[in-house]
């Protein structure tokens, strides 16, 4: 996340102003207002984790526009909430940081596609191919779910990131491989400790607000 105005193209900003759209849509389908609704817990999680969020992404590091670096924590509510809920819990949270003036609300989208969604939808992958392998022992959940899907998640948002700055024209492949591509898996081992943490903390604590995990599947 970081991106500031007049770092995308128009062409690119139309480009992420779409595909933003398009998993906008999708999302808000994908949930079950009705149950959303009628679960106080679901509705405390969710407004709750946007709140978390919107504080912890005030904190960041970074010298060159666009190149910040901070803790998603997007793994963890995607496991939480489900990768709908998710995303407009991290889009709220990304209201607080516009409000507060630490985002440009021009580059909403932008930042909402590279913050938000593609590290949700990554978890959200991760999560259905552990359940697809049909692991039987918890760990498998908390390693790859939590730890090990929250830094393949920050390490596709940043390589997104990237892809955009490069083609844009802003950076070189080389400033971008100088400046951030190559501090990259350093980057996954705080955001996968972090998110691991927490999931293991939830499962051990409070397994009913992990919405993903199959209680069933794990002896």
């Amino acid at each position: 996340m970081g991106m500031t105005e007049n770092l995308l193209s128009t062409s690119q900003w139309i480009i992420t102003l779409l595909v933003f759209l398009v998993i906008l849509v999708q999302a808000l389908r994908s949930i079950d207002w009705q149950a959303l609704r009628k679960d106080s817990a679901l509705q405390h999680s969710f407004f709750g984790a946007a709140v978390v969020l919107g504080f912890v992404w005030q904190l960041r590091a970074g010298i060159s526009p666009g190149l910040a670096i901070h803790i998603f924590g997007i793994t963890v509510i995607t496991l939480m909430l489900g990768w709908a809920l998710a995303v407009l819990s991290g889009l709220l949270a990304l209201v607080i940081t516009v409000i507060t003036g630490r985002e440009p609300l021009l580059m909403f989208a932008a930042n909402g596609l590279v913050t938000v969604m593609v590290p949700a939808l990554v978890s959200h992958w991760i999560m259905l191919w552990e359940r697809g392998r049909n692991f039987r022992n918890f760990f498998a959940y908390i390693f790859f779910c939590g730890f090990f899907g929250a830094g393949i998640s920050v390490a596709a948002a940043g390589i997104v990131m990237c892809l955009m700055l490069w083609t844009s024209g802003v950076y070189t492949l080389d400033e971008l491989v100088h400046e951030y591509l190559r501090y990259l898996p350093l980057f996954m081992i705080p955001e996968g400790f972090v998110n691991g943490t927490f999931v293991t903390g939830l499962m051990v604590f409070h397994p009913d607000r992990l919405t993903t995990l199959d209680q069933r599947r794990y002896r």
